[in-house]
């Protein structure tokens, strides 16, 4: 039974398959509903001369304008290609907050998926339904018929299990983990490496190890996204921080699944350099390499 209306979409079975008990999960695709709740007014897109990171959906807020719910999707822009980082997980919400943003659909030329859960790929189909001229890279461990939705909707799909170059300047890590396969996105700059993890499922301090060892680059400028550290003992997050710096870690923007307490750690051990974000937090990085 498909999940969505008129598409050959996700069976029913798939719903099971993509949400792991790790997080709360939307459908696989969640489509836009035929009426939303109203904008308001609208601003025009800026022409962005910086690099930058949108956070467009998160559980934590900063933008008051925007809805808060369970999930992660940023906008990178600035590197040659606009890249959508995961999709939060409804695509309603997703596209609401980038209306209020002043961004188009049509903007983005690549999809980069993290990981299978709902939180993180629910938005998909919503999106496409506005913008299917795209590539998406996901998991190459991404159950064949989600792929064939995303097809069906007419994106491109690219399948990611090794680490490579996605364009200049703009790498993936790979599939990591040995349960929940998981790729994070390293981005290039004069000032080292921007770090952006969905959930960081495999280990975030592993996935900064990672992107420094498929980059050669041993700065890292920021890491930014889900830590998957809520409900962790103060300790372990303590480790962490400290890892952090002996990676060469610049700042810290914690997402989505990193919890309260993280954000509260992080807070004290980088200070100025801790970034507080939620969405609708615009970071504006140092120039791409």
């Amino acid at each position: 039974m498909p999940l969505l209306k008129g598409r050959e979409m996700i069976p029913l079975f798939a719903l099971l398959l993509f949400c792991g008990a790790t997080a709360p999960c939307a459908p696989p695709f969640s489509a836009t509903p035929s009426s939303s709740p109203s904008a308001g007014p609208e601003r025009m897109a800026q022409n962005f001369k910086d690099s930058t990171i949108t956070i467009l959906y998160d559980n934590n807020r900063f933008d008051p304008r925007l809805k808060t719910e369970w999930g992660f999707s940023c906008l990178v822009r600035g590197l040659g290609k606009t890249i959508l980082f995961d999709t939060g997980g409804d695509g309603a919400a997703l596209l609401f907050n980038m209306r209020q943003l002043g961004i188009e659909p049509a903007e983005v030329d690549a999809v980069v998926l993290s990981h299978i859960h709902g939180d993180h790929t629910g938005g998909l189909g919503g999106f496409l339904e506005k913008n299917s001229h795209v590539v998406v890279y996901l998991p190459g461990s991404f159950p064949g018929n989600f792929k064939k939705a995303v097809m069906s909707l007419g994106a491109r799909v690219e399948e990611v299990l090794e680490a490579k170059e996605l364009f200049p300047g703009a790498y993936t890590t790979g599939e990591l983990g040995g349960g929940i396969r998981e790729q994070a996105l390293a981005l290039k700059t004069t000032e080292g490496l921007v770090v952006i993890t969905g959930c960081a499922h495999p280990g975030i301090v592993s996935m900064v190890r990672k992107a420094r060892e498929i980059t050669g680059e041993d700065r890292v400028y920021l890491v930014i996204g889900g830590f998957h550290l809520g409900g962790e003992p103060p300790s372990r997050i303590e480790s962490i921080a400290k890892e952090f710096r002996l990676l060469s870690v610049q700042k810290v923007a914690p997402c989505h699944c990193s919890g309260d307490g993280t954000r509260k750690v992080f807070r004290q051990r980088f200070g100025a350099d801790y970034i507080e974000s939620g969405v609708g937090k615009i970071i504006t990085l140092p120039t791409s390499e």
